[in-house]
């Protein structure tokens, strides 16, 4: 499966199904999923539900970088509370949260065939972080779509 963002099809509607059902089941206002491109180290925001605009099918992040690239480089799950306040770095360093103006996210890896490839960001415009409980829910719609993914491959 090729993930450099120019080749969507009917296999891609399962993963926006998914954002959408996490979306729906959290009571969220943003479910995105980044994955690292194939033909290369950088990290592209695929797939959203939420999303007020379609920013973020153009932000592209290195490894390490921003959230994903982060979360990716690091394999650690990462908590975004009040932003722009309260983070390392500059906010210009967090595109997604600028394009789709959320205040609180939380974001974990998804693993492609063992290795880490991918994350699923779960974000808030308004001042609800996100709750433990939302976490592990999070945590399982993050184990799913690996699943689904890993199968597509």
């Amino acid at each position: 499966m090729e993930f450099n963002g120019c080749n969507k099809s009917r296999k891609d509607h399962p993963y926006k199904q998914a954002c959408e059902q996490v979306l729906e089941e959290l009571n969220c206002d943003f479910v995105g999923l980044a994955l690292q491109n194939s033909n290369g180290p950088d990290v592209s925001w695929h797939y959203a539900a939420g999303n007020r605009n379609d920013k973020y099918k153009r932000i592209t992040v290195r490894y390490g970088k921003g959230i994903a690239g982060k979360v990716i480089s690091t394999g650690r799950s990462m908590k975004i509370e009040d932003f722009p306040n309260n983070i390392l770095g500059k906010a210009l360093e967090y595109p997604i949260m600028l394009a789709e103006n959320l205040s609180y996210a939380f974001a974990v890896p998804i693993q492609l065939k063992g290795v880490l490839k991918g994350v699923l960001l779960v974000g808030n415009r308004t001042n609800q972080p996100i709750s433990e409980s939302d976490q592990h829910t999070i945590l399982d719609a993050a184990k799913k779509l690996e699943k689904e993914l890993n199968n597509s491959i």
